[in-house]
């Protein structure tokens, strides 16, 4: 992946979790005080905004290094863990069903190994 393709990404994210917040916000917030989710809700909304902040900024990483591969990996890594994190407490938000409490942790792991991605991934001898 290129880091074109990283920022137009983030860009696309950036522009879904404006409006699924704002979705939760207005048009949601009667089933959010049903379940008593309101919280959880602007959990995943925050979490899928900073790691849409840090693929944004994985893209102007992957400009400087292009030939660091790992970044490649920790967009995925990112974009995996707002699939997971996000999305199973929007799910579990909005349905009630806690049982998808238990996979959240996941989206949790693949933010983690992201960020170690990026560690990994910004020095110098990734250029080579």
């Amino acid at each position: 992946m290129n880091y074109i393709s990283t920022i137009k990404l983030a860009a696309i994210l950036g522009a879904l979790t404006v409006a699924i917040g704002a979705f939760g916000a207005h048009g949601l917030a009667d089933i959010l005080e049903q379940y008593g989710r309101t919280d959880t809700f602007e959990t995943a909304v925050k979490y899928q905004f900073y790691h849409v902040l840090a693929i944004f900024l994985v893209g102007l990483l992957q400009a400087k290094l292009p030939n660091a591969k790992i970044l490649d990996t920790a967009v995925y890594a990112f974009l995996t863990g707002i699939i997971i994190f996000s999305g199973s407490l929007y799910v579990l938000s909005t349905t009630g069903v806690t049982w998808l409490g238990a996979i959240t942790p996941l989206g949790g792991l693949a933010f983690i190994g992201g960020w170690i991605m990026v560690f990994l991934g910004a020095k110098p001898s990734a250029q080579k």
